[in-house]
């Protein structure tokens, strides 16, 4: 039954994405309205100015939200809880950004119907992100992703645009029904679709072959949408072909909604509620139930992860297109943030199930504070990388590697900052790169001494060493190798300070990773 106030709180809940909602409608009444006949830069100018007016009406909406969220029947349907809370800035920072990077493209002249579904599909990723119910994370999942299959398709004149749209919805749409169907099992496990009340029961009554199975259909589903092994093979033609700044949008937003969701059905899993409190058979019965569920899951996770980082890594070397070789980097970093949500889990068979869960709950939240913190800044990263990608593309008619060449000459500010943001993804010290990756494997081996962890953590590690190898392979062209063309490349001055602002706080956060650090841990 709906209590008093729940009218009230659910405005309050909705808020940020009432925002982003009322933003892109506004930006399509002022573009179709009063801008039709306006030049196209004036018309850009505006809708980008004000979808990034939204991302900051939605930003303050988050912080005056009060409580844990939105509750149905006593069961929690939208949190706003850490975890929700820092996927939502960071989704809302980000659209923010690939807005403004919007400034002096020409691949299409519809700029306010693109703002608007970069919009409506960034609300998508706000829902998901807080949802606590399969239904509410289903429709999250299918607002987001229907947003992006449009934007990759926005480049009319462009063959490999069409393709790649084509090749990601029907991916798409193979990948919502096996999330459907492994939703369908659990919700036949847990007798509700909230996922508390499965957690709950899971615990109680343990695990069985449905669980898995319904396990793997849903890792299969979210794996496409973090393009992890094997469900990564819409990836690499989707960032080659979609418009670049659509192609930044997937990278990061995208992946921030979907590690978010990842997370908190992880969390839930691993939650200690459900036993009456004081007796403690009730709740050995309860935890040992929950390792015995979790442990197998955990280890489809490690399975994809390995899959990943190897594939990514490896395949990226063989790449001409910065674009594609940003999508196999991609996949690789997918299998590194895995690595902290399956570790979530661990249990040592030793001691009382008591002693198993208080070890547990610590190195919970340690991991999904790390995987948070890795996917944000992998996010603001790549939105960068990908508006350098953007701007020599335009300049050069081409994202192959000798495109970049001589860039240091042609625009000594734009190869400064695709450095920083290429050696940041290598996890070179010390830009932030290299704080995401120390913390989150930290974060792994904090679980306990065994052989998984420390191979898991050196297999991450080579294949970080691996991938400067081929990030260098951009920079040397940038630095090394003599130009082709010495013609100057001018940028858009608000690019120009985007792209600034984003190196800066990259440099930032790497001085000093406690700001985020401790601004995930403030929620």
């Amino acid at each position: 039954m709906n209590y008093p106030g729940f009218y009230s709180d659910l405005f309050r809940t909705t808020l940020p994405e009432t925002a982003l909602e009322i933003a892109a409608l506004l930006v399509l009444v002022v573009d179709l309205g009063f801008l039709r006949k306006a030049a196209l830069n004036v018309r850009l100018a505006v809708a980008a100015s004000l979808g990034v007016l939204g991302c900051v009406a939605g930003l303050w909406a988050i912080s005056i939200q009060e409580g844990f969220g939105l509750y149905v029947d006593d069961n929690l349907v939208l949190s706003n809880n850490h975890i929700a809370q820092s996927a939502q800035c960071g989704i809302l920072v980000l659209t923010a950004f690939t807005l403004l990077l919007l400034f002096d493209s020409v691949f299409t002249r519809h700029i306010g119907e693109f703002v608007a579904v970069i919009l409506m599909s960034a609300a998508g990723g706000l829902l998901v992100a807080s949802a606590q119910d399969l239904l509410i994370i289903f429709i999250g999942l299918e607002l987001l992703s229907l947003g992006l299959y449009i934007l990759t398709a926005f480049a009319k004149s462009s063959g490999k645009s069409a393709e790649a749209a084509m090749k990601y919805y029907l991916f798409g749409g193979m990948s919502a029904a096996f999330l459907l169907f492994g939703f369908s099992y659990l919700y036949g496990l847990g007798g509700s679709t909230n996922l508390e009340a499965i957690q709950g029961n899971i615990g109680q009554t343990g695990p069985s072959p449905l669980l898995y199975l319904a396990w793997i259909l849903i890792v299969a589903g979210l794996g496409f949408k973090i393009a992890a092994v094997p469900f990564h093979l819409w990836a690499p033609d989707t960032y080659e072909g979609a418009p670049a700044p659509a192609a930044a949008f997937i990278a990061s937003v995208s992946k921030v909604a979907s590690f978010a969701l990842l997370l908190t059905i992880s969390l839930n899993l691993l939650s200690p509620s459900g036993p009456i409190e004081g007796q403690r058979d009730s709740v050995e019965h309860f935890v040992r139930g929950i390792y015995q569920a979790w442990q197998p899951l955990a280890m489809i996770l490690l399975v994809v992860a390995a899959a990943s980082m190897l594939l990514g890594n490896l395949a990226a070397l063989a790449q001409v297109s910065v674009r594609r070789l940003l999508a196999y980097s991609a996949i690789a970093h997918a299998g590194y943030i895995l690595l902290g949500v399956a570790t979530q889990a661990h249990y040592t068979g030793q001691g009382s199930a008591f002693s198993f869960l208080m070890s547990t709950v610590g190195p919970s939240y340690r991991s999904a504070a790390a995987v948070l913190f890795y996917v944000l800044t992998y996010g603001l990263t790549t939105i960068g990388a990908f508006g350098v990608v953007a701007v020599v593309e335009r300049a050069t008619g081409s994202d192959k590697l000798d495109s970049f060449l001589g860039l240091h000459k042609r625009n000594p500010l734009l190869a400064a900052v695709l450095l920083i943001l290429l050696l940041s993804l290598a996890g070179i010290p010390p830009l932030v790169g290299f704080w995401a990756k120390f913390n989150l494997f930290a974060a792994v081996l904090s679980v306990g001494a065994g052989p998984i962890p420390f191979a898991l953590v050196a297999l991450a590690i080579g294949m970080s060493a691996v991938s400067l190898y081929y990030y260098l392979q951009v920079l040397k062209r940038a630095y090394v190798m003599p130009a082709v063309d010495l013609t100057p490349i001018h940028v858009h001055p608000v690019v120009t300070g985007v792209l600034v602002l984003i190196a800066a706080a990259v440099v930032l956060l790497g001085c000093y990773p406690t700001l985020l650090s401790n601004w995930i841990g403030s929620f």
